[in-house]
């Protein structure tokens, strides 16, 4: 089994906005991200140490100005943490292994698929291409990326 973990060599190769976002909480600004409008099938991983986060298949336009999916690929891999900042309560999405900060998840994404809506910062994720994940050691999720058209 693939083993993830918090890597200091990938976090020193990060950009200046990577690093704000994963390792300083930070936040992109809306409708700036890379994969916010991203159609391709695949899978996005964490950016530091590389677990699978979230399908392609499960990602959807919300109009929030950031990549929203309805749910994790693998739950055991995203923390869910109460955050209390800027005078709101919100939920926190982390990586588990890596530690990194991906953004938010509310409740009001699409009830036909559970109502939750994860927000997350494209500069924390990694996008693996369909094509690619087998080659990348991600081929057990390929059942869960739809189909090349």
């Amino acid at each position: 089994m693939r083993k993830y973990e918090k890597n200091s060599d990938v976090i020193a190769k990060l950009s200046a906005e990577q690093f704000r976002v994963t390792q300083q909480n930070g936040t992109e600004r809306p409708g700036t991200g890379e994969y916010l409008d991203n159609k391709e099938p695949g899978i996005y991983v964490d950016i530091v140490s590389g677990e699978p986060l979230f399908a392609s298949s499960d990602k959807f336009e919300s109009g929030c100005g950031w990549p929203s999916f309805t749910k994790p690929i693998e739950p055991a891999h995203v923390n869910e943490l109460r955050d209390d900042s800027y005078g709101m309560v919100r939920i926190e999405v982390r990586s588990s292994h890596g530690d990194s900060h991906l953004g938010h998840v509310f409740p009001d994404g699409p009830q036909e698929h559970g109502g939750l809506r994860y927000c997350i910062n494209s500069a924390s994720l990694r996008f693996v291409h369909r094509d690619d994940m087998e080659a990348e050691g991600y081929g057990a999720y390929l059942n869960q990326v739809e189909e090349i058209g």
